[in-house]
Protein backbone atom coordinates (compact mmCIF):
# COMPACT_ATOMS: atom_id res chain seq x y z
CA UNK A 1 0.00 0.00 0.00
CA UNK A 2 1.32 3.41 -0.94
CA UNK A 3 1.55 6.15 1.67
CA UNK A 4 1.04 9.82 0.85
CA UNK A 5 1.40 12.94 2.94
CA UNK A 6 0.02 16.33 2.00
CA UNK A 7 0.09 19.72 3.67
CA UNK A 8 -3.41 20.49 2.37
CA UNK A 9 -6.65 21.08 4.24
CA UNK A 10 -8.88 18.32 2.85
CA UNK A 11 -12.30 19.49 1.68
CA UNK A 12 -14.91 17.86 -0.53
CA UNK A 13 -17.83 19.20 -2.55
CA UNK A 14 -19.18 15.65 -2.84
CA UNK A 15 -18.74 15.44 -6.61
CA UNK A 16 -20.64 18.65 -7.41
CA UNK A 17 -19.28 19.68 -10.81
CA UNK A 18 -21.16 23.01 -10.73
CA UNK A 19 -18.91 24.20 -7.88
CA UNK A 20 -21.88 25.43 -5.81
CA UNK A 21 -22.14 22.81 -3.04
CA UNK A 22 -20.63 23.49 0.37
CA UNK A 23 -17.21 21.84 0.72
CA UNK A 24 -17.02 19.92 3.98
CA UNK A 25 -13.82 19.21 5.90
CA UNK A 26 -12.61 15.63 6.23
CA UNK A 27 -12.14 14.00 9.64
CA UNK A 28 -8.72 12.68 10.59
CA UNK A 29 -7.50 10.50 13.43
CA UNK A 30 -4.32 10.98 15.47
CA UNK A 31 -3.15 8.09 17.62
CA UNK A 32 -2.07 9.11 21.13
CA UNK A 33 -0.51 7.58 24.24
CA UNK A 34 -0.24 8.95 27.78
CA UNK A 35 2.41 7.05 29.74
CA UNK A 36 1.37 8.35 33.18
CA UNK A 37 -2.17 9.68 33.69
CA UNK A 38 -1.13 11.10 37.09
CA UNK A 39 1.50 13.41 35.58
CA UNK A 40 0.79 17.10 35.05
CA UNK A 41 1.90 19.09 32.01
CA UNK A 42 3.39 16.14 30.14
CA UNK A 43 3.41 16.07 26.35
CA UNK A 44 1.26 13.35 24.82
CA UNK A 45 3.11 11.05 22.41
CA UNK A 46 1.92 9.08 19.38
CA UNK A 47 2.62 5.55 20.71
CA UNK A 48 4.03 3.56 23.60
CA UNK A 49 7.24 2.85 21.66
CA UNK A 50 10.43 4.13 23.26
CA UNK A 51 11.35 7.52 21.85
CA UNK A 52 7.93 8.04 20.22
CA UNK A 53 7.46 11.62 18.98
CA UNK A 54 5.17 14.15 20.64
CA UNK A 55 1.67 14.56 19.20
CA UNK A 56 1.53 17.94 17.44
CA UNK A 57 -1.75 19.20 15.94
CA UNK A 58 -1.87 21.71 13.07
CA UNK A 59 -3.24 25.24 13.40
CA UNK A 60 -7.03 25.22 13.17
CA UNK A 61 -7.42 21.62 14.42
CA UNK A 62 -10.80 21.02 16.10
CA UNK A 63 -10.98 17.83 18.18
CA UNK A 64 -14.51 16.44 17.88
CA UNK A 65 -14.07 13.25 19.89
CA UNK A 66 -11.60 11.19 21.87
CA UNK A 67 -11.69 7.39 21.57
CA UNK A 68 -9.86 5.50 24.34
CA UNK A 69 -8.94 1.85 23.78
CA UNK A 70 -6.05 1.57 26.30
CA UNK A 71 -7.80 2.49 29.53
CA UNK A 72 -6.41 3.93 32.75
CA UNK A 73 -8.41 5.15 35.73
CA UNK A 74 -9.70 8.50 36.94
CA UNK A 75 -9.94 11.56 34.69
CA UNK A 76 -7.43 13.68 32.81
CA UNK A 77 -7.39 17.06 31.09
CA UNK A 78 -6.05 17.39 27.55
CA UNK A 79 -4.66 20.73 26.53
CA UNK A 80 -2.24 22.31 24.10
CA UNK A 81 1.04 24.15 24.35
CA UNK A 82 2.19 26.38 21.50
CA UNK A 83 4.75 24.67 19.29
CA UNK A 84 6.96 27.74 19.02
CA UNK A 85 5.84 29.75 22.07
CA UNK A 86 5.96 26.94 24.63
CA UNK A 87 3.08 28.56 26.53
CA UNK A 88 -0.28 27.03 27.36
CA UNK A 89 -2.47 27.60 24.33
CA UNK A 90 -5.84 25.95 24.91
CA UNK A 91 -8.03 23.17 26.25
CA UNK A 92 -9.13 20.12 24.23
CA UNK A 93 -10.92 18.14 26.96
CA UNK A 94 -11.70 18.67 30.66
CA UNK A 95 -12.21 15.76 33.07
CA UNK A 96 -11.93 13.18 30.28
CA UNK A 97 -12.65 9.73 31.65
CA UNK A 98 -9.66 7.39 31.34
CA UNK A 99 -12.05 4.45 30.86
CA UNK A 100 -12.44 2.80 27.46
CA UNK A 101 -15.01 4.51 25.25
CA UNK A 102 -15.61 7.55 23.07
CA UNK A 103 -16.37 11.08 24.27
CA UNK A 104 -17.61 13.70 21.77
CA UNK A 105 -17.95 17.51 21.82
CA UNK A 106 -20.06 18.57 24.78
CA UNK A 107 -19.29 19.21 28.41
CA UNK A 108 -15.93 17.35 28.25
CA UNK A 109 -14.50 17.76 24.73
CA UNK A 110 -14.45 21.51 24.08
CA UNK A 111 -14.36 21.69 20.26
CA UNK A 112 -12.10 24.75 20.54
CA UNK A 113 -9.73 25.08 17.55
CA UNK A 114 -5.99 25.38 17.98
CA UNK A 115 -4.84 28.88 17.06
CA UNK A 116 -1.40 27.72 15.95
CA UNK A 117 0.51 24.46 15.63
CA UNK A 118 0.52 22.93 19.12
CA UNK A 119 1.74 20.06 21.28
CA UNK A 120 -1.03 18.04 22.93
CA UNK A 121 -0.51 17.90 26.71
CA UNK A 122 -2.04 15.87 29.54
CA UNK A 123 -2.68 16.72 33.19
CA UNK A 124 -4.25 14.73 36.01
CA UNK A 125 -7.79 15.91 36.82
CA UNK A 126 -9.10 13.42 39.39
CA UNK A 127 -7.05 10.42 40.50
CA UNK A 128 -5.63 9.76 37.03
CA UNK A 129 -3.58 6.55 37.02
CA UNK A 130 -2.05 4.13 34.56
CA UNK A 131 -1.57 4.54 30.85
CA UNK A 132 -4.16 5.89 28.42
CA UNK A 133 -4.15 5.40 24.69
CA UNK A 134 -6.48 5.88 21.77
CA UNK A 135 -7.34 8.33 19.01
CA UNK A 136 -8.13 12.04 18.75
CA UNK A 137 -10.67 12.54 15.96
CA UNK A 138 -10.35 16.02 14.47
CA UNK A 139 -10.73 18.19 11.40
CA UNK A 140 -8.90 21.36 10.36
CA UNK A 141 -10.98 24.54 10.13
CA UNK A 142 -11.72 25.57 6.56
CA UNK A 143 -10.35 29.07 5.86
CA UNK A 144 -12.75 29.36 2.90
CA UNK A 145 -15.79 28.45 5.04
CA UNK A 146 -16.99 25.81 2.60
CA UNK A 147 -16.77 27.94 -0.53
CA UNK A 148 -15.45 26.33 -3.69
CA UNK A 149 -11.99 27.50 -4.70
CA UNK A 150 -11.27 28.16 -8.34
Amino acid sequence: MALSTTQSIWRSGGGDTTRTAYCGSGLMAAEFYIANAAATGANVVVSSAAGAPDLILPAGAVVVSVAINDAGTGTVNLGTTGYTSGTTAGTLALALSAAAGTTSIGSVVTGTPTTSMAYVTSSDNTSGAGTIGGYLIYFVQDPLTGQQNV
